[in-house]
């Protein structure tokens, strides 16, 4: 369902348990980097209409989540600030291609493959926090992630061929694999 190559390592929940706080400012940075994102796939493609219908959608719900998460930065007396970023979405932004209509595919698919990941790693919050409030956000984000990885991967059919798109996809979560397995020293959500 989520096309990823490579589940979370143990290291990273016992990132989560040395470092939530540090993990919960990183997400909302992370719901912002991903309204963000939907914002510029519709300046970018902005020549078709389906697309951005969707994508603003998706722009809504992303700050709404990112909303979400500063409540509940604010409620545990966590501040919100500027956090030195981790390497994941700079390394699989650099596989991009650069002309198009290969680069709209992959902007797409990577932008699919993010998603993805949130949803896994969401799904492990949801398991691991002993947190009932956290258990509970972290599951109820979990349908929406996996809605937007399904719907950018379509997205990506409007450029490219069924078999282009699944081709470049394996490609592309096989690398993304590869940056999760490397890791990142700092507690971050894809990390």
């Amino acid at each position: 369902m989520l096309n990823l190559q490579s589940t979370s390592r143990e290291r990273w929940l016992q990132q989560v348990s040395d470092h939530l706080p540090e993990i919960l400012i990183d997400h909302a940075h992370c719901e912002k980097k991903a309204a963000a994102c939907a914002m510029n796939l519709i300046m970018a493609y902005v020549d078709h209409p389906e697309l951005v219908d969707e994508l603003v959608v998706i722009v809504n719900e992303e700050l709404d989540h990112f909303q979400q998460v500063l409540k509940l930065l604010e409620k545990r007396r966590i501040r919100f600030g500027r956090q030195q970023a981790g390497g994941y979405g700079r390394q699989l932004n650099d596989l991009v291609r650069k002309f198009e209509p290969y680069r709209a595919v992959d902007r797409f698919l990577i932008a699919s493959l993010i998603e993805a990941r949130s949803c896994e790693r969401f799904a492990l919050l949801r398991d691991h926090v002993q947190d009932q409030e956290l258990a509970e956000f972290y599951g109820s984000l979990f349908e929406s992630e996996a809605r937007h990885h399904t719907t950018y991967v379509r997205m990506a059919k409007t450029f490219g061929s069924d078999e282009q798109v699944k081709e470049r996809l394996e490609e592309l979560s096989a690398l993304e694999a590869e940056i999760i397995h490397r890791g990142e020293p700092l507690p971050r959500m894809h990390s």
